[in-house]
């Protein structure tokens, strides 16, 4: 995995909190069943049509509960898998395996339903100049991984938060009497070289904006003849992105204005996990 900002010691703590979350501790079901050191091997399975990201996070699961259990990886994050693909070959101690089990297959099927929606509004556009990009709309405490995981599909990070990227929105706007102002203050105040950008609702609110020189417009719910015009007055003064209303059916269409970028937050926001399983294949001895 291509961790691209997270780091080790943020993930071990991310999963050991996911764990305890679902184990406290211990799981009741499994030190019933089977006496400690009994071994077992399982496959974990790729149910459906997916592309997989997340495999090094799944396996960081298993080996803190079993540090010492074999996890193999048959494919890797970016690949499109075909239903019934064997994604990985997992080996340990069976408590380990089905206490890890939720979790790891939990993360799994939620990056890679990321992935497989990033790379379809991707493929959707690849002949186009334009970038797929990611919002902050993200599930809480996953947004490393969930950015991640729209890199795997081949889409682009947008700032990673507040701190990294001037974007002045609609309440901003509103706060500070005008976008006029607004982009005064940003450029005035903000840090030294940072990029302003600024959303507009309207045409009114883009020859505005345009007149104080911000580095990126964000069109937000145009409709297409709106956006079309919109790309007519920019005209190489600033980087446009469109936000809002995006849908795999309208992508393309937006993509063929000629702007810049396509923010959609559904990628992550509202991505269906994608339905991955594990199965016990061999019960070892112990």
């Amino acid at each position: 995995m291509d961790k691209g900002g997270i780091d080790d010691r943020w993930l071990a703590w991310f999963v050991d909190c996911a764990l305890d979350e679902d184990t406290g501790g211990r799981d009741v079901t499994t030190e019933a069943l089977f006496p400690e050191g009994k071994m077992a091997k399982a496959h974990i399975l790729a149910k459906e049509d997916l592309v997989l990201a997340g495999l090094s996070v799944a396996e960081r699961v298993f080996k803190a509960l079993d540090r010492r259990a074999g996890f193999h990886g048959r494919v890797k994050d970016g690949d499109s898998l075909r239903k019934g693909t064997v994604i990985a070959e997992v080996e340990g101690d069976v408590r380990a395996l089905l206490a890890a089990e939720r979790v790891s297959l939990n993360l799994l099927q939620r990056l890679s339903g990321i992935a497989t929606i990033t790379k379809a509004f991707v493929d959707r556009v690849k002949d186009l100049p334009v970038k797929i990009v990611d919002t902050r709309k993200t599930t809480p405490l996953l947004r490393r991984l969930e950015k991640y995981a729209v890199r795997v599909g081949g889409g682009y990070s947008h700032r990673f938060g507040l701190y990294d990227g001037i974007l002045i929105k609609e309440n901003h706007i509103r706060a500070c009497g005008g976008v006029g102002e607004a982009i005064r203050r940003a450029r005035e105040r903000g840090p030294f070289g940072m990029k302003v950008e600024v959303e507009v609702e309207c045409l009114e609110e883009l020859e505005e904006a345009l007149r104080h020189r911000p580095d990126i417009v964000l069109l937000d719910n145009m409709d297409l003849e709106t956006i079309r015009k919109a790309v007519e007055m920019v005209r190489g003064k600033a980087l446009i992105e469109v936000s809002g209303g995006v849908t795999i059916e309208r992508v393309r269409e937006i993509a063929q204005t000629g702007v810049d970028l396509i923010s959609i937050g559904s990628i992550t926001h509202s991505a269906r996990a994608v339905d991955i399983s594990m199965e016990i294949i061999d019960e070892g001895r112990g």
